[in-house]
């Protein structure tokens, strides 16, 4: 089942003084269509709190809501599908466990990572780390543009569609050389989330991404 995928992904991330919900009602205001809410500091009451209001504010706005892991809470709100960081999940069980309703995406900063991915039957890949970041800090190589254009290459040369978003470290002025590499779209989170206003911010990203 194909699943629709937006081009910018909007991630939510645990900000001292303003709230996940906070965060998803201005970017849903600002013309988010995607929100993925990743928050590991809350136990499953806090979660759950968090994601009914969330939902709640994507349906109004007519937004796609995936959940970072916690795929427990799968039947518990209405979620749309997950995305899952661990590199070595094995997605074909994921994907028996969750049914082909919700959609289901992975993380790789590998070719190889991606290919497997592809193999499991994801809907999607977060790729990177394109730059240096701290919302998700990681040993793993800086891909950079070289790195997305050897993705693309090596996936096209397979014949293998996924939609491939570009994520860790992305600044605003990253993103038009980034989607000239022929990826899918990109994934944002502190450049949004922590800018001086991220309304603002959301749409200059959506104007560059899905323009």
């Amino acid at each position: 089942m194909k699943k629709f995928i937006e081009k910018l992904q909007f991630i939510t991330h645990d900000i001292p003084g303003l709230s996940h919900i906070q965060q998803v009602e201005v970017a849903c205001s600002a013309g988010a269509k995607w929100i993925q809410y990743r928050c590991l500091s809350k136990n499953e009451d806090e979660l759950l709190k968090d994601i009914h209001r969330i939902a709640e504010i994507c349906d109004d706005w007519g937004a796609t809501l995936i959940v970072t892991d916690h795929i427990n809470l799968k039947d518990k709100a209405d979620i749309q599908g997950f995305h899952i960081e661990d590199m070595q999940a094995d997605f074909i069980a994921l994907r028996r466990q969750l049914g082909e309703a919700f959609t289901l995406g992975g993380s790789s900063n590998t070719i190889e990572g991606l290919i497997r991915l592809y193999k499991e039957g994801v809907d999607y890949a977060g790729f990177g780390p394109f730059s240096t970041t701290t919302t998700k800090p990681n040993n793993a190589a800086l891909l950079g543009l070289e790195g997305y254009h050897k993705a693309v290459e090596v996936l096209k040369s397979l014949d293998l569609e996924l939609p491939v978003l570009a994520v860790g470290g992305i600044q605003l002025d990253d993103v038009e050389d980034l989607m000239q590499t022929g990826i899918f779209g990109v994934a944002v989170s502190a450049a949004i989330n922590q800018a001086p206003d991220l309304r603002e911010a959301y749409e200059a990203f959506y104007q560059k991404v899905v323009r």
